[in-house]
């Protein structure tokens, strides 16, 4: 078969687009993509009777639809079996979401499989064996060399790749994605991210409708303090590639981390109903956990307990070794345990977070959300004994992780486990030590960041330091923390109402009916008569 570099041909993905071959339809019982996913075009050796379906699998990975991209990727192999950057494709895709933590002995043993097929390919160029080489370290001598390591020998190898071939455009956006796979989250500095939006702001420019761009901004910002800098490409992913669930949903990272709430449930609302279509569970309980948050910080607790109703069912259906959709089985474990939790302690309904019932998933910081909650909401009802038994669970699944060394983890369930341990103090009349635990567990979230997994901690220590701190009569110091809290997590309504009563409690009353009218803009759209808090704000604007 006669080969053409494609390099002038470009596509854009819209309604009926190329249908999988029936060999990858029953590998994946997934449906085809059947509408945009945005314009891509990566230039390679394949035949030129397989570009569009090869640009369409780019296109795919680009917006984490795994499943569909190894279908993509299969159907120009079907047409072409010497195709080496297709199985570059289906590597990239059992790789999977750059963000995802640790990968399954099978999907590493799969991905290796397709780089050894894209090897044999004898008609690579050599840029093609450079991408094959480079993905080939993320999944070689897994079992002795630590993940990270071999994501950062990626990165390195991407960084070379895209310097040196110049005129490839998906090098340097792959080199932007490496980046940000390696970037720390105790790195307040933010080097990776923002030498990968660096990239990809300039790429923009002259791809606009290019959905890895604006997928990847989107991660490169997801930070309190660079978020803001990601509204733009917030606002254009979904439009770009509305057929992806991936790309209606990722558009809410940026808008929970600046408090624009309505926009976050509108975009999950859809991500989710896309996920169920394509029989993703893991990826709707994503959309639902950022959803849900939303719901409550709206106030709209009647919507989220619906969300409550149907995430059993739906976490049944997540298959651990699929390669699927953009969230993984970790993603979708975290979310039905953080919906009911966050549930509970959103509303401070204390005595429904103890009586949560344990949850056993196969991920220990997924498992440990319940038990968090467990303990917090027996802690502020009265009951540290019952606390304390749940704290030993923390306690346990925080040494798993350290000996699987998940470090991440590992620190966020210690964190969970001290703040548990603070409000047990405080239930015993240890009001010192309870102070000083808190605020250690303040200090320790806020020198890290919060996973791509969660919109946000199951509840901000630095919040719970200020309303400890009202709880023991210090509303000058409260307000401090709660001020701190809203710099960080915008427009929650939890850190607004304890700034609020904080001010009002130190006498600053126009600064609480400010908060207290915010509040109240906050909730809008929220549950009628609606929570006591939203009540008593009201009656604090009226000058009750």
């Amino acid at each position: 078969m006669k080969r053409l570099a494609s390099a002038s041909i470009t596509f854009v993905f819209l309604l009926f687009a190329a249908v999988p071959s029936s060999a990858s339809q029953e590998q994946h019982d997934h449906g085809s993509p059947t509408g945009r996913l945005g314009t891509v075009h990566f230039t390679n050796s394949c035949s030129k009777e397989v570009a569009q379906e090869f640009d369409r699998g780019v296109a795919l990975l680009h917006s984490f639809w795994f499943s569909a991209a190894i279908d993509a990727f299969n159907g120009a192999l079907k047409n072409d079996p010497g195709c080496a950057m297709a199985h570059w494709g289906i590597a990239m895709s059992r790789w999977g979401n750059p963000f995802a933590g640790f990968r399954s002995p099978e999907a590493l043993q799969a991905g290796l499989a397709a780089i050894e097929k894209g090897k044999g390919a004898t008609a690579a160029t050599a840029r093609e064996r450079d991408y094959l080489a480079a993905v080939e370290v993320l999944f070689k001598d897994a079992a002795t060399i630590p993940q990270r390591t071999r994501t950062l020998e990626y990165e390195r190898r991407m960084g070379e790749l895209a310097a040196k071939f110049g005129e490839d455009p998906e090098a340097r956006i792959l080199y932007a994605l490496a980046l940000g796979q390696t970037a720390l989250p105790t790195d307040k500095t933010y080097a990776n991210q923002l030498q990968a939006a660096a990239i990809l702001e300039k790429e923009f420019a002259t791809q606009p409708d290019h959905p890895g761009l604006t997928h990847y901004i989107i991660h490169s910002y997801d930070v309190p303090a660079l978020a803001p800098r990601a509204l733009d490409a917030a606002r254009r992913y979904a439009k770009i590639a509305p057929a992806a669930p991936h790309a209606l949903h990722m558009p809410s990272h940026t808008f929970t981390r600046v408090g624009a709430w309505q926009e976050s449930i509108d975009t999950n609302l859809a991500s989710a109903a896309a996920a169920r279509k394509d029989d993703a569970p893991a990826e709707e309980l994503h959309a639902l956990d950022y959803q849900t948050y939303a719901y409550l910080q709206t106030t709209q607790d009647l919507a989220a307990k619906k969300v409550t109703e149907v995430v059993t069912d739906i976490a049944a259906r997540i298959q651990m070794s699929a390669p699927g959709a953009a969230a993984p089985p970790t993603a979708g474990f975290y979310a039905r345990a953080a919906i009911p939790a966050r549930y509970a302690l959103e509303r401070n309904a204390w005595g429904e977070a103890a009586a949560l019932t344990p949850l056993e998933t196969p991920f220990a910081q997924a498992t440990a959300i319940t038990h968090f909650a467990r303990a917090l909401g027996a802690a502020r009802s009265g009951d540290p004994a019952a606390a304390a038994k749940d704290v030993e669970k923390l306690v346990s699944l925080r040494d798993h992780l350290q000996k699987a060394n998940d470090v991440y983890w590992a620190g966020q369930v210690d964190i969970q486990q001290r703040v548990a341990n603070a409000w047990i103090a405080l239930a015993q009349g240890r009001q010192s030590e309870a102070l000083a635990m808190m605020r250690e567990a303040a200090d320790m979230e806020d020198a890290t960041e919060k996973s791509a997994v969660s919109p946000g901690p199951i509840k901000p220590a630095r919040e719970l330091l200020g309303e400890m701190l009202l709880e023991v009569k210090r509303p000058a110091d409260a307000l401090h923390e709660f001020e701190a809290t809203m710099k960080k997590e915008p427009n929650r309504f939890r850190g607004v109402y304890g700034a609020a009563r904080a001010a009002d409690r130190a006498g600053d009353r126009q600064k609480a009916r400010d908060l207290f009218a915010r509040l109240v803009e906050i909730s809008g759209r929220g549950d009628k008569p609606g929570r006591a808090e939203v009540q008593e704000a009201q009656k604090a604007i009226r000058g009750g």
